[in-house]
């Protein structure tokens, strides 16, 4: 059985009544100028013939592949959130985005994606803060592939082009300073260590928020666990009292929603005898019952900012300046390795009487 004979440029150039150079531009996206007629037609024909885009031949032809690699930790929650944002907006700029998880910060599994993106010769890298060693990622990435990351503190220069960071320590700082204010004396943190250095940044935050209030507070650091929830309502429990509710501030959302609901089942008020704050804004903070305050993430920004630090340095300064980012400037001009996004704290029900604000 013969195989149907794929088809090239040069069909599309000769059914459309064009030439090879003008079919070329139209589907490589070129900035030449052409009739929008001329690009209608080219495009229908291609889609009509049923062309399809050798991408590894057009990425080595011209040492560009228009692709870009986006390793996430997960899909769920705010991963998910911030890989659609990037993928719309690197749809806007002309550019594809491969997205791989590591299945939840798995050093083993990032290596195999990232050496699988890099053979795919990616123009660029955007990965969350990173479970793999730097050296390790060094000998990976070496000097050719520029590598942004998004939530990854400490990483030189010569490694990352930058790091787009949320500034989690100083979200921390504003909740704790909040549950203080509405009369919460002893305080917990509820942390997921596995996730490395966010969980790290946001343990900094709680130990700073604590340090810059008033002595003889009590304080305390629990590893979350959802299978033995009750054991951790049972140990903040110890701390309540008639003088003021308990604090909690927890990883995110997820894990403030699963121990608020296992309070609620213990017979515990909210937020009359504990007081429970979130991060990350996510959809369940507004719609469960009471409602969870929460620091807000801006994902689109985030995503943003991250996109045009890596457009910058493949010299994409033409598509930028069609496309202007006057939000983000200020904090691109600074010329910063590490850019620290600001985020704002939501009140709601969890932390207080409507009325109490």
């Amino acid at each position: 059985m013969n195989r149907k004979r794929q088809v090239t440029i040069v069909d599309i150039a000769e059914t459309a009544g064009v030439s090879i150079a003008t079919v070329s531009n139209v589907l490589n996206r070129r900035n030449v100028p052409m009739a929008e007629e001329t690009i209608r037609k080219v495009e229908e024909t291609a889609e009509r013939l049923g062309y399809r885009r050798n991408v590894m031949a057009a990425s080595l032809s011209r040492r560009k592949s228009y692709e870009l690699g986006l390793l996430v930790p997960g899909f769920g929650g705010y991963y998910g959130n911030f890989a659609e944002e990037m993928q719309r907006t690197a749809h806007q700029f002309g550019y594809h985005l491969s997205v791989f998880s590591s299945g939840g910060f798995d050093p083993e599994i990032e290596k195999r994606h990232m050496d699988l993106l890099l053979q795919r010769r990616v123009d660029g890298l955007v990965c969350h803060g990173l479970a793999m060693s730097q050296e390790t990622t060094r000998k990976l990435v070496g000097e050719g592939t520029p590598l942004v990351l998004f939530n990854g503190w400490g990483w030189p220069g010569d490694l990352a082009v930058g790091a787009v960071n949320l500034d989690f320590a100083q979200g921390d700082r504003d909740a704790v300073k909040h549950l203080y204010a509405e009369g919460c004396r002893k305080l917990f943190y509820l942390a997921r260590s596995r996730a490395h250095a966010v969980d790290e940044q946001r343990r900094i935050g709680f130990r700073q928020g604590v340090s810059a209030l008033p002595e003889g507070l009590e304080t305390e650091i629990l590893e979350f666990d959802e299978e033995d929830v009750e054991r951790i309502v049972e140990r903040s429990a110890e701390a309540v009292q008639p003088d003021g509710p308990v604090g909690i501030l927890a990883f995110d959302d997820f894990t403030a929603f699963t121990f608020m609901s296992a309070v609620l089942r213990a017979g515990y008020l909210v937020p009359e005898e504990f007081q429970i704050a979130g991060i990350n804004n996510d959809a369940i903070a507004s719609r469960c019952y009471p409602s969870l305050t929460t620091v807000e993430i801006p994902y689109g920004f985030q995503a943003r900012l991250a996109l045009r630090l890596m457009l910058q340095h493949l010299g994409e300064e033409e598509k930028l300046r069609r496309m202007p980012f006057a939000e983000g400037e200020a904090l691109l001009a600074g010329g910063e390795h590490e850019i620290r996004i600001p985020l704002r704290l939501i009140r709601r029900m969890s932390t207080g009487r409507p009325g109490s604000r």
